[in-house]
């Protein structure tokens, strides 16, 4: 997640734990789960993002969600 952003963490936090619900509802395994989630980014990027902008969103998109992880140490 950004270090810095224009929404609050309560609301993070909420559309997060919401999400993250419905993947536990439908009790998917994680392949599938990630692979709904990347067609859902894909979809928000194709049809809210202007086409000029899609590359480095999506670029920021991509280095966020890999300095995000966790490395087992």
């Amino acid at each position: 997640m950004a270090i810095v952003s224009k929404y609050s963490t309560e609301q993070v936090e909420q559309l997060l734990n919401d999400v993250l619900k419905v993947v536990d509802n439908h009790n998917v395994t994680t392949d599938l789960a990630l692979m709904v989630l990347g067609n859902a980014a894909t979809c928000m990027i194709n049809q809210r993002v202007a086409p000029e902008q899609r590359k480095k969103l999506t670029e920021g998109f991509a280095k966020a969600l890999k300095n995000s992880i966790n490395d087992a140490k």
